[in-house]
């Protein structure tokens, strides 16, 4: 792990971040980010789930097609700035709920959600927080439910965790007598994607 960076990022940090750049990771424009997203969709085995958590919304780009699959959709965002973004973009999308948070100090209070969206979030926490925020997420997730993970794999010198290590520590608890059980996955040259399940 990486210890030059051993705290979980602040808001402080995505504050300044979106303040530099409306669009900091290309999420609108960029095709590497418009086919993990349309391989995310896909990789969802069920047609409909009734009540979907979003951690990492950002400007709601996956949000917009999550939304397609979802009865009720709660997307959260620590940042203010590219909420109201994604506010705009799904206006019309009922069913899309957006709130500002902090993960893992600041969590719904609502659970039964039977599908819960990781997606460029899991390696901005120190592994203390992954640890507590995976825990208050698999809390939430009714039995059967389903928790996508999407992460870039290359090392970035910001971030706490790799993409690799979130995914390792959601895979530990797929282990025998564990939460989760594996059902699918796949790497690319430079994300990996994991779909489990909550036993």
């Amino acid at each position: 792990m990486n210890t030059n960076q051993p705290h979980t990022l602040s808001p402080g940090y995505f504050e300044e971040v979106y303040r530099a750049n409306e669009d900091p990771w290309n999420f609108e424009t960029s095709p590497y980010e418009r086919e993990k997203y349309a391989a995310s969709v896909a990789a969802l085995p069920r047609a409909h789930y009734a009540h979907a958590f979003e951690v990492g919304c950002s400007l709601g780009v996956l949000t917009e097609q999550l939304a397609a699959r979802c009865g009720h959709l709660l997307a959260v965002d620590i940042a203010a700035a590219p909420l109201e973004k994604a506010r705009q973009r799904c206006a019309n999308l009922q069913q899309v709920e957006f709130r500002q948070m902090r993960l893992p100090e600041e969590f719904p209070t609502e659970t039964g959600f039977d599908l819960i969206v990781l997606s460029e979030v899991g390696y901005y926490w120190a592994a203390p927080d992954l640890a507590r925020a995976a825990e208050k997420l698999l809390a939430a997730l009714v039995p059967g439910g389903q928790l996508l993970l999407v992460h870039w794999t290359p090392p970035v010198h910001d971030y706490p965790l790799t993409g690799d290590e979130v995914h390792a520590f959601f895979l530990d608890q797929t282990a025998l007598g564990g939460s989760l059980r594996h059902l699918h996955g796949f790497r690319r040259e430079t994300y990996r994607l994991d779909l489990l399940e909550k036993v």
